[in-house]
């Protein structure tokens, strides 16, 4: 019977091998035209909804866009013949065009590839997310579909071609097009007919280097019809102009002009309530007739034009502060702002009650905690040897040392484990031995978890049979070298009828051990990188995913391992017992990704030194919906440099 029933596996698994075989070698369909259109209106719905809900938490048109002046650059060494970037004279004229006006400006360009260049917080993010969205709400079904991304998340290496490095990111960020009834392979069609726009916002957050061949690798994968907006600060990218020896080839270039103090007025007045201080019309008065020259000078940019809307038109307090200080100096007049700017966001944002919502917090933390806990934050960026931007959870176990965190780890585990092997077997020594080995172990094996990325369980079998497929090899090797083990053990105590028996027990337990823990761990065990992580959180969960499953795993083969025990006439409870704690300690060391491991490890370390919560991540979520930091990626950044910088220097 046995027999027969291994027969019938063994047949049914040959006919599914060879019937992937040939859906594999079968040639899929080309992607229909409706396949396309289809993909290009879900894909526009969904970056549609992404960034209109970022343009609301940054009040970028409420009551209306920021009425920044833009012009095309006058440093000619930036840009390419005014003859190639447009027909006529250069777009972008400097005037304080509406937001759809550039929109025509920008359709009207040759090539249709624009730079947006400035200092910092001069709005450059800010009027690529406009621009975007204006051309998402004016797409013709012709047009391509603008997608916002961050240069931090384009390796050239990983990616040679702007297309390749396209296609992954919508494949991840959108999962939506992956959908069986759009057909095989969209993200990649969608980018190689030229129905992408990329946005490619934060060039200057690299390094020298990698501006100028990202600039290369633009150059080099860019054919005529291929549209492009890209953000840099001016001089980065003056300085990764030079060293590449090249423009941006039929691309405009244009940076801010400094917003006049009567627009900036004007707009300020907007934003007020019908019903406001009865300071404002004396400050708007001042800022119109020069009288306040700090004021101008700080709202003459988008950064200073929210901060004084969120810190003091949002809250509806008094604005008589901006008086004084306006007529001092800009920077005391930034320092401030940045100051009353925590208190302000946590002050009108207050928690929710029911489902999450975008745009506020879920906990309840206090002014005082939250400029506390980013203030060690931004203090710990400012020493990153690595990216004084990126702002990764993983790298909280970084951020103190590791001995201590190890050794009370170690030492927990150990006493459990004894304490255990002692009350199943009454053995004091040996169990104290069982447990301080284990502790070893454990505080051995630890030592990397502190600097491991994230990674995830990747159980996608298309284009991965292959790697699967050397797995079951070795799982049956092991496996035939299990039986003939048990066959030798079972043959020398009860002949052949107990080594047959051995053999059966001992060479599958030892194979399906293999393929589970071994095996199947490496096959789905992948590292998240930059390029592929969608958030923070998704990054986060899909980490602590991953350990799971490896516990599961190892308790799987710890439970078998007490069965051979049991099998052996070891006492029941010691064997299965036991082979769960030693399974549950194997699968937990198992692996090369333990970032969610020593992030529980550290987190209570750092809120008992007051420098985190214990809820570290729900901390840094809310922080994000306070509009305070924002997401890129895996990484969590502040939303304004000027206000990092402030919150390290404060302390």
């Amino acid at each position: 019977m046995a027999a027969t029933s291994s027969v019938i596996a063994v047949g049914n698994g040959l006919l599914q091998f060879f019937s992937w075989w040939h859906r594999r070698a079968a040639p899929a369909a080309a992607p229909t035209s409706n396949d396309i259109n289809t993909a290009k209106d879900i894909l526009a719905g969904l970056v549609a909804q992404q960034w209109r809900n970022e343009t609301v938490l940054r009040s970028l048109c409420d009551p209306q866009p920021m009425p920044l002046p833009w012009r095309s650059t006058e440093r000619r060494e930036l840009a390419d013949h005014p003859e190639i970037i447009a027909k006529g004279t250069v777009a972008f004229p400097g005037l304080a065009v509406h937001i759809a006006d550039m929109a025509r400006n920008f359709r009207a360009l040759r090539c249709r590839r624009l730079v947006i260049l400035g200092g910092p917080g001069t709005g450059k993010t800010t009027l690529a997310v406009q621009l975007a969205l204006e051309l998402l709400r004016t797409r013709q079904p012709e047009e391509p579909v603008p997608v916002l991304l961050s240069a931090a998340r384009w390796n050239d290496r990983v990616h040679p071609r702007l297309q390749d490095w396209l296609a992954a990111s919508l494949a991840m960020d959108y999962p939506a097009l992956r959908a069986e009834g759009l057909g095989p392979d969209i993200p990649e069609t969608l980018v190689a007919r030229g129905q992408v726009l990329p946005v490619i916002d934060g060039l200057d957050e690299l390094s020298g280097s990698a501006r100028a061949d990202m600039l290369t690798a633009l150059n080099r994968s860019m054919c005529e019809t291929d549209e492009l907006i890209l953000t840099c600060r001016t001089e980065q990218f003056a300085e990764s102009v030079e060293n590449m020896g090249d423009v941006l080839t039929a691309t405009a270039v244009i940076e801010p002009q400094p917003m006049s103090p009567a627009a900036a007025a004007d707009y300020l007045q907007a934003c007020l309530p019908p019903v406001h201080h009865p300071a404002w019309p004396q400050i708007l008065q001042a800022l119109r007739a020069g009288a306040a020259p700090a004021l101008s000078e700080v709202t003459s940019t988008s950064l200073g034009l929210w901060l004084v809307r969120a810190t003091y038109i949002a809250p509806r307090v008094d604005p008589t502060p901006l008086l004084e200080l306006g007529r001092g100096s800009a920077a005391q007049l930034q320092d401030h702002l940045c100051d009353q700017l925590i208190p302000a966001l946590v002050g009108t944002r207050q928690p929710t009650d029911g489902p999450v919502q975008p745009f506020r917090p879920q906990h309840t933390w206090t002014p005082e905690q939250v400029d506390r806990w980013l203030s060690y934050l931004s203090r710990q960026l400012a020493r990153s040897a690595e990216d004084p931007r990126d702002m990764a959870w993983w790298h909280l176990a970084r951020y103190t040392p590791s001995h201590p965190v190890r050794v009370w780890a170690a030492l927990a585990i150990g006493v459990v484990v004894g304490l255990a092997f002692i009350l199943l077997t009454g053995m004091p020594l040996v169990s104290a031995l069982i447990g301080l080995l284990c502790a070893l172990a454990v505080a051995i094996m630890t030592g990397s978890w502190f600097t491991e990325p994230p990674g995830h369980a990747d159980f996608r079998l298309r284009g991965r049979l292959s790697e699967l497929l050397p797995v079951l090899r070795d799982g049956l090797i092991i496996g035939l070298l299990g039986a003939l083990v048990g066959w030798l053990m079972g043959n020398s105590v009860g002949g052949p009828k107990a080594g047959l028996e051995g053999a059966r027990i001992i060479g599958l337990l030892s194979g399906i051990g293999f393929v589970v823990v071994l095996g199947l761990i490496r096959w789905v065990e992948h590292p998240t990188t930059a390029a592929t992580a969608r958030s923070p959180r998704s990054t986060w969960q899909a980490d602590r995913n991953l350990t799971v499953i490896r516990v599961i795993s190892g308790l799987v083969v710890g439970l078998m391992a007490g069965t051979i025990a049991w099998q052996a006439r070891l006492n029941p409870d010691v064997a299965i017992v036991g082979g769960l704690l030693l399974g549950l300690l194997f699968g937990t060391m198992l692996g090369r990704h333990h970032a969610w491991l020593a992030y529980k490890l550290t987190v209570p370390r750092l809120a008992s030194q007051g420098r985190l919560p214990l809820r570290a991540m729900a901390f840094l979520d809310d922080a994000h919906r306070l509009g305070l930091l924002r997401t890129e990626g895996p990484y969590y950044q502040f939303r304004h440099i000027e206000l990092q910088q402030h919150l390290a220097r404060e302390r």
